[in-house]
């Protein structure tokens, strides 16, 4: 009888043992997705280890945009804006301290982050040259006059520049280098003739060519348009050229090509595109005041001031914001760009 209960008693423990070797497999598949599900994971990694976030978790959901936030923080923020100060007889004021202005953004003060004098920063030049008929009779003495410019203020290695001629369409026959040589051989290619489409040169070198740039610091953008102020074949407006120069952060000289003596409604489209970019407008009546033109141009670009700043009640709204820059002695003037536009 024992011998009989024993061996039920060992028949029970091995089909129980059976029966729990059956069901143990399966349970190995329903807890693999457990072990490698690893993507969410992967996508609240970056926030945590880039250092943008003190508590990961939090934002292992919304990870792209947390990081897309941090970005925007240091880079919309803060506007940074060159400008020149003269004196009541047009000489360049170079020694000024940051105490000595204030800047006013859209209407309000703005806080100042850095403000330096800057004499060598690197340039990016676009000359933009009118080469249609209007210009022909004065072409060949331009030409002279732009290499000589080219040739005194873009320095090897460490500016850069490029050449645009225009009468219908734009063409560029330099495109950027540091090459003196190069610039003068592309203002050499340039041949009068055809319609003028002044305004769509000046939108096609600001958007394709200078806000396509690699900058990888501060530079000066700059572009020198040569050019009677006429246009009569131009898709864009005036407006919309001047939008796209501020957009790209560009400053506009104008040479106005008109020698009667006298302003014509041109001069008047020079003088507002100038003006409205924080450059200047030249009116060289005489063939022997051009290079004087390119002269001033070239110290302006040297005698400058840099200021990052700011603003208050700033907003991602795509909405145009002026600047004014306010010197605290009287009888200075202050000349930059009048605004910018906001992120969107």
């Amino acid at each position: 009888m024992k011998l009989r209960i024993s061996l039920l008693l060992v028949t029970a423990l091995a089909l129980a043992g059976w029966l729990m070797g059956q069901t143990a497999p399966p349970t190995a598949p329903q807890n693999a997705p457990a072990k490698t599900a690893a993507p969410p994971d992967s996508r609240a990694q970056p926030p945590a280890t880039t250092g943008q976030t003190a508590n990961p978790p939090d934002n292992s959901d919304n990870s792209d945009s947390g990081e897309a936030v941090g970005t925007f923080k240091k880079t919309v923020n803060e506007v940074r804006v060159v400008f020149t100060v003269t004196d009541r007889h047009g000489r360049y004021i170079k020694d000024l301290k940051s105490n000595d202005f204030r800047v006013i953004d859209d209407k309000r003060p703005a806080e100042l982050r850095s403000f330096r004098s800057e004499t060598d920063l690197p340039l990016q030049v676009g000359l933009l040259v009118d080469a249609s008929n209007s210009v022909r009779d004065r072409f060949k003495f331009e030409q002279d006059a732009a290499i000589e410019f080219l040739n005194s203020i873009i320095r090897p290695n460490y500016d850069t520049a490029f050449v645009v001629g225009f009468d219908a369409t734009p063409e560029v026959t330099q495109d950027f280098t540091d090459s003196t040589e190069h610039l003068s051989t592309g203002v050499r290619m340039l041949r009068a003739g055809g319609g003028t489409a002044m305004y769509d040169a000046l939108y096609f070198a600001c958007r394709d060519k200078l806000l396509k740039q690699e900058q990888t610091g501060p530079v000066r953008r700059a572009i020198i348009l040569l050019s009677d102020g006429e246009d009569n074949l131009s898709h864009v407006t005036r407006e919309e050229a001047i939008d796209m120069a501020e957009r790209a952060d560009v400053i506009v000289y104008t040479i106005s090509t008109n020698i009667s003596g006298m302003k014509g409604n041109g001069d008047k489209v020079l003088e507002r595109i100038a003006e409205a970019t924080g450059g200047r407008a030249f009116f060289p009546f005489q063939m022997r005041e051009m290079s004087d033109a390119f002269q001033s141009i070239q110290e302006e670009l040297r005698s400058q001031y840099w200021v990052s700043y700011r603003p208050a009640n700033f907003a991602t709204d795509g909405r145009y914001r002026t600047i004014e820059i306010l010197a605290q002695e009287k009888g200075l003037k202050v000349r930059t760009r009048r605004g910018y536009y906001a992120p969107k």
